[in-house]
């Protein structure tokens, strides 16, 4: 049975996930202050965690960060803050997905299943030789998740190793924002595609040595991004 950390200061609406998740057959956990949802969140076996911004003690975004730097289990972010600018640092620092309250139920459950899924097939299989993608000095470990620029190791979030790979396997071929949604996340935009601008943003950072002229992701302007070989 998979396990889900909710760490949420609301008691009420933690209780309310907690209640539909479990309904579909996850074991849930609910913490209500930062600092003691962070320690279980780097110390025991969750499969994900949804993690709301404005909390006791530590702060979302703090936690997030501390998450990232030791484990790439799916994170989605929930806030009543609806400013683009706190939706763009919550991705830029590692977060998978980004809900704004209030939001149905059903919508968090769905998106859980949709993320645990991607993370399960992409991890999970059984190949024994590692499957590698180079490209001018881009070195793409598909079976050790693992990437390199000239031999010097990246750190990447889950949604940045999926995206760099999925654009790298299908070079040449631009796809738009909302394309990309969909391959990466499994699910609808629903009218907001800032998450692949803020992977894609951070992507570059890592991979690109003048971000303004890319040699790898390319911008096609009014219409996405193409991999370039």
């Amino acid at each position: 049975m998979k396990r889900i950390l909710i760490i949420e200061d609301e008691l009420a609406i933690a209780e309310l996930e907690k209640d539909y998740l479990e309904l579909s057959g996850f074991q849930v956990e609910v913490e209500t202050t930062g600092d003691v949802g962070v320690e279980r969140a780097l110390n025991e076996d969750f499969n994900l965690i949804i993690l709301d911004l404005m909390l006791p003690n530590v702060d979302g975004f703090e936690i997030c960060k501390r998450i990232r730097e030791e484990k790439n289990i799916p994170v989605i972010m929930v806030s009543a803050k609806r400013d683009d600018i706190d939706k763009i640092r919550g991705l830029g620092i590692g977060a998978d997905d980004y809900i704004t309250k209030p939001f149905s139920p059903s919508e968090l459950v769905a998106r859980v299943k949709a993320h645990l899924s991607r993370y399960e097939r992409l991890i999970g299989s059984g190949q024994k030789l590692n499957e590698v993608i180079e490209i001018r000095g881009l070195k793409i470990d598909k079976t050790a998740r693992r990437v390199f620029i000239n031999d010097e190791e990246k750190i990447f979030t889950t949604k940045e190793f999926d995206l760099l790979t999925f654009l790298a396997q299908n070079p040449n071929r631009v796809y738009t924002k909302e394309e990309l949604f969909r391959e990466i996340w499994d699910m609808e935009s629903i009218g907001d595609i800032a998450t692949v601008t803020v992977h894609i943003k951070k992507i570059r950072e890592k991979v690109e040595y003048n971000t303004s002229k890319p040699q790898y992701i390319e911008t096609i302007w009014g219409v996405g991004y193409r991999f370039k070989v």
